[in-house]
């Protein structure tokens, strides 16, 4: 059993901001998601794309404010249930709730904050009719641990940023790449396509265009995969492959949390946003674009604002007998689980007599 002060569900940007607003109040964190790595959509989907809505940053890549994020969180130690969907929550006789994951992995926590953007993400399944037959067999929608693939063929398939990326991380781990994708053109960071031109070239990703895989083979476990050029059935061709990986994107959906007896309005979850973005369950806050009330704008930056606002509610919660006075950083400092601080100087100033 984890337990913990406050138990995050989704690890994109508002659930990690708010492990930085939960520090400064002393409260203990722990973030559940999906998918393998922190960050939501802006790890996963487009790392690589330029947001320009930040506060004080005029233009900053995506992926480049998840590592701002986990840099500012690191002092507070949060802890991470990574590769796992929450499923179910049960609340206790002390107001507690006990949340289990598709893992089976528990945790226990008096708050429980959802802060899981558009809901849990689920992989764009390529219309294969055998291809759940091979899922964990060879079939993998997202890699979780790049080692698994170590000196193995891999084929993998799609067009974005995530395809690219991971046929460039991979070229130099397998023991084969194959990267296919049904046009010549790609919809990835533009450094990224030319990597992967560079690496086809040189041999070390087979690059195979105007092409899908369109079959899958294998006693028991993947051996190979169909290959069919131009959408033509004449021109198909089978490879040999240990993994074949498919990524096209995650298709959101709120998931198992649906059922959780929360008020849902348009898929989304419906919060008191006049005073801390509780849900309709005492203990339960919903914030980001995972939230719903008059007047909503899907932003990071205001998922930011909720996530300020919820900590407050929450410490109250946790703390009923306890009066928190707020603090400017700029006069309090930050002070970490890690014995880490930081303050601002302070001058001297010396008095003439």
């Amino acid at each position: 059993m984890i337990k913990t002060d406050m138990l995050i569900i989704g690890a994109g940007p508002t659930g990690l901001f708010a492990v930085f607003e939960a520090g400064l109040l002393k409260l203990k964190c722990h973030l559940i998601d999906a998918l393998p790595q922190p960050g939501g959509q802006c790890s996963e989907i487009y790392p690589k794309k330029p947001i320009y809505d930040i506060p004080a940053f005029p233009e900053i890549l995506a992926g480049d404010l998840v590592d701002n994020l986990m840099e500012q969180i690191r002092p507070f130690e949060p802890g991470f249930t990574l590769g796992e969907r929450a499923e179910t929550i049960e609340k206790l006789e002390d107001g507690s709730f006990i949340v289990t994951t598709s893992e089976g992995t528990r945790h226990q926590a008096p708050v429980v904050v959802i802060a899981g953007g558009l809901g849990s993400f689920e992989p764009r399944k390529p219309p294969i009719p055998n291809i759940s037959k091979y899922e964990n067999n060879g079939v993998a929608y997202m890699i979780k641990e790049p080692e698994d693939y170590r000196n193995k063929r891999v084929v993998i398939a799609g067009g974005g940023d995530s395809a690219l990326d991971w046929a460039i991380y991979l070229s130099e781990v397998a023991s084969e790449v194959s990267l296919v994708h049904r046009r010549n053109e790609f919809r990835g960071a533009l450094d990224s396509v030319e990597k992967v031109s560079e690496l086809s070239k040189i041999g070390k990703i087979n690059l195979i265009t105007q092409a899908e895989v369109v079959g899958l083979n294998g006693e028991g476990a993947l051996e190979s995969v169909v290959i069919r050029h131009n959408g033509n059935a004449s021109e198909e061709e089978v490879k040999e492959t240990d993994y074949f990986i498919p990524l096209f994107g995650l298709s959101p959906k709120l998931g198992p949390i649906a059922n959780w007896g929360l008020e849902i309005e348009k898929n989304a979850i419906k919060v008191d946003n006049s005073y801390d973005y509780q849900t309709n369950v005492p203990g339960i806050y919903a914030i980001g674009d995972v939230n719903t009330y008059p007047g909503k704008l899907k932003l990071i930056l205001c998922g930011f604002h909720e996530a300020a606002i919820m900590c407050q509610s929450a410490y109250q919660r946790i703390f009923p007998d306890k009066k928190y006075v707020m603090k400017y950083t700029t006069v309090s400092g930050v002070n970490g689980f890690d014995g880490s601080k930081k303050e601002a100087k302070r001058e001297v100033v010396k008095s003439i007599n």
